[in-house]
This record gives structure tokens, C-alpha cells and sequence, in this order.
């Protein structure tokens, strides 16, 4: 069912806060998990009980420290738990389908409410920027109705959103539809019929033809550029090499430890296996004249791409969080669009869609034979 929720005084935010109050207060869930604004002015995801916290959620901020996947995990993976709505945007919500897939969350008793990303930057230049007084979330939001998504002058958005071809909520028991919409006017939802009858909300009209135009003219201008970058990328991996590009890693693990999908309890890096013995590393030194430190970074990049590739949704908080800025997520998504056509596998699409290394077809063999 599709509605609108009204905004008063072109404050979008106090409207999306009062609908997620509502949700609360009609007992649609126990809690929300969504971003919330500190004292300091940092932007954090919380989980809230009490409706009057809310005053506080900032959903429409655009910025992007945590991929909010790794903590809606943790909060719905086992039973006995709270029904809980999660605020998420859309490489979120692909990182949470695959990581249920993966058995490692639960869309049981959760209720996934998605938010068109209109873009985000790094937590520094967020910071900054609100600072300096600047950010104004209303000239963003009002990019919204035709598309014309920019960041504030002297930032840029980060580089997973200057390239990412799905802005857009396609799957989600409540969706904010802003790209195409007059958000001075209303924001408009579209939410499963039950969640609407306890909200006590009736349809309002509306076609989504221009939410269809805006998203296709978003995704063709970011594709663009997603495809620029990948042949930049490619370029420079077959010149350089996995190891060239990644010359400057220190093994320090930030990449892997943001990553939504990078799971494991138990991780082979995070292991004294590659604590090498003393005389190990002069054996190496005197075998080659000089061997680098620290040990097997490479080897550290291509275990992650071998494990991660498939499932990578593009969130790029591997490249966010990395000390030596080094082009992490460029390479997973140039690499993973690769791996991932061979497969035909699209990540965060569907829970229906099969783990293409976990399933077993007795075709399989005939469609290799005939390539």
C-alpha cells in the first residue's frame, strides 16, 4: 500500500520521525534500529524502545560509519528477541538479505524499513562540515524530485555512492520513496497492508512514473561513473598487480573488520598463523635480499576477495575505513562484477536467490561443457 506522510514547515525529518514514532507507539515493533544523533553531533546507530528518544533519529542524515547490516545481525540472528524495524539504506538492506542467506541474521520478527540514499559521505567530512555550519539537509533533500544529486560544495560524496547503480529500496516491508518526490509536500511510503492497518493509514493516490525517470537518470549517471572507475581499476591491477595495488596495506584488518559481510567467528588473520617465527622472516630477507612487512598482505586481500566477492553489495566501508586510503572496495566491486556474471548472481537481490557456491545443480556440468 502506498501513502504519504505529511511534512509541516518543509521539516522532513520531524515527519519521518513522527511516522517511526508511530510505528512504536501502535505497537507495530518493540524497537528501532536506526541512526541516531549524539550529543557531539556524530551520527551512530541505536536501538530505541521509547518513543520520546526519537526526537534524536536522524534516518535522512547523509552519512555512513557503520554498514548497519553487522548490528541488525546480531540483533534478530536468534530467537528468544525483540520484533524490531530496522532503518536502513539500500546497500544496508543488500547486506542484511545476504548475510541471512549466510545464516548469520533473521528477517523473523524484523521489520526492514528502507530509505533511498541520496548520497553520503565519510564520518570526518560529516563532521566537518556540521562544524563549519554547513550540510543543510533540506537543499539535499531537495535534490530528491528531478534527481540532480550533488554534495556540498568542497565535499563529495563517498566513493561507493558516486558509484552505486542501486540508490533505490527495491524490497522492504516500508520504503521512504524520496527520489522523485516533492519532499516539502509529503514523503511518500509504501508499506505491507498489515503494517497499515495497525497504523490506522489509508492510501493516497499516486503512479510513481516520476520516481521510475529519476531513479533510471540516478542509476545511468552513476553507472557511468561505476564504469569509468572499473576500467581505471583493471588497468592498474594488470599493470601492477593485487600487490601493487595494495602496496601500502598494513595488514591492520579495518577493511575486514567493517565489512557487513566478513562474518567469521573464528578468522584465520586474526590466528597466530601468520605470527612467522623470527628466523622465518631472515630466511625470506636472505632468500630475496629484502622481503616486505608486514607479512602477507597480499595473500590478506585476495582469502577476502576469494570469500567476500560474491556477496560484496558495493557499500564501500572497506575503502571508508582504510588508514592508507587505499582502493579497497573499487577493486571488490570491479573484481566481484566480474565473478558475480559469470554466476549470474545479482547480491542482496532476493533471500530466494541461492548461494551460487553452496548450490548444487546436476546441470551445471552440461552448460560448461557447451561453453
Amino acid at each position: 500500500m502506498k501513502t504519504v506522510i505529511p511534512v509541516e514547515n518543509n521539516d522532513v525529518r520531524a515527519a519521518v520521525q513522527g511516522f517511526l514514532k508511530r510505528l512504536l507507539e501502535a505497537d507495530v515493533v518493540d524497537a528501532l534500529l536506526l541512526p541516531m544523533e549524539t550529543p557531539t553531533g556524530t551520527v551512530t546507530p541505536a536501538l530505541v524502545s521509547d518513543p520520546a528518544l526519537l526526537d534524536a533519529a536522524d534516518p535522512l542524515a547523509p552519512v555512513l560509519g557503520l554498514n548497519a547490516a553487522r548490528v541488525a545481525g546480531k540483533v534478530s540472528i536468534r530467537a528468544p528477541r525483540g520484533r524490531i524495524g530496522v532503518v536502513l539504506r539500500s546497500c544496508e538492506l543488500r547486506a542484511l538479505v545476504e548475510l541471512v542467506k549466510l545464516q548469520q541474521a533473521s528477517l523473523d520478527d524484523l521489520v526492514t524499513i528502507g530509505v533511498d540514499c541520496l548520497g553520503t559521505y565519510d564520518v570526518p567530512d560529516y563532521v566537518a562540515m556540521r562544524k563549519n555550519g554547513q550540510g543543510d539537509l533540506a537543499a539535499l533533500l531537495a535534490t530528491a524530485q528531478h534527481g540532480d544529486l550533488s554534495p556540498q560544495d568542497g565535499y563529495a560524496f563517498r566513493d561507493a555512492c558516486q558509484m552505486c547503480e542501486r540508490p533505490h529500496i527495491e524490497q522492504a516491508d516500508v520504503t521512504l520513496e524520496l527520489l522523485g518526490a516533492d519532499l516539502a509536500a509529503g514523503v511518500p511510503v509504501s508499506m505491507a497492508d498489515e503494517i497499515a492497518a495497525k497504523l490506522g493509514i489509508e492510501a493516497a493516490e499516486g503512479d510513481g512514473k516520476q520516481r521510475d525517470e529519476v531513479v533510471k537518470q540516478v542509476v545511468q549517471a552513476r553507472t557511468q561513473v561505476r564504469d569509468e572507475w572499473f576500467a581505471a581499476i583493471r588497468q592498474q591491477l594488470e599493470q601492477e598487480g593485487v600487490e601493487g595495488v595494495f602496496a601500502a596495506c598494513v595488514r591492520c584488518h579495518n577493511c575486514m573488520t567493517v565489512c557487513p559481510i566478513c562474518y567469521c567467528k573464528t578468522c584465520l588473520f586474526k590466528s597466530p598463523v601468520f605470527d612467522h617465527e623470527p628466523m622465518q622472516y631472515m630466511n625470506w630477507a636472505e632468500r630475496k635480499g629484502a622481503y616486505r612487512l608486514p607479512a602477507d598482505t597480499t595473500l590478506f586481500h585476495l582469502t577476502r576477495l576469494n570469500h567476500m566477492v560474491l556477496s560484496c553489495v558495493g557499500c564501500g566501508m572497506c575503502t571508508s575505513d582504510c588508514p592508507a586510503d587505499l582502493p579497497v572496495g573499487l577493486v571488490f566491486r570491479a573484481i566481484g562484477q566480474q565473478v558475480q556474471e559469470v554466476f549470474e548472481y545479482v547480491p542482496g537481490r532476493s533471500v530466494e536467490d541461492p548461494l551460487p557456491l553452496i548450490t548444487f545443480r546436476e546441470d551445471e556440468w552440461m552448460e560448461v561443457g557447451e561453453e
